[in-house]
């Protein structure tokens, strides 16, 4: 057998990042991460993992569970890739404090399916 990950391992990477995204965000202002490069690089980079990570999924499991913004995902990660120096900090804020923990919610109900 080659290796070839299955859709639970994957979708347990994404919640890891999820979590480490909220873990290290908690205490955060949008002045703060417009300050902070190396918290902005980190949360830059987990974001970019999460989209990763979701593209090798497979089609039957995105799906299955539509109700997961699958396509915002995919975007939110060219953005930051395409346009990086030029990424709207307010953006990515609201993606932490607002998308991020409903996202991790529904997907750890889905972890325990």
């Amino acid at each position: 057998m080659d290796n070839i990950k299955d859709n639970r391992y994957y979708l347990n990477k994404i919640i890891t990042d999820l979590a480490f995204i909220i873990e290290h965000t908690k205490e955060l202002s949008p002045e703060k991460l417009e300050k902070d490069e190396v918290l902005v690089d980190s949360v830059m980079f987990r974001l970019i993992q999460i989209s990763e990570n979701s593209d090798k999924l497979t089609e039957d499991f995105k799906g299955y569970h539509n109700s997961i913004p699958w396509r915002a995902i995919k975007g939110m990660r060219n953005r930051i890739v395409h346009e990086y120096g030029n990424v709207d900090m307010t953006v990515v804020y609201d993606t932490v404090k607002k998308d991020i923990p409903v996202l991790l919610s529904e997907l750890e109900v889905i972890s325990l399916l």
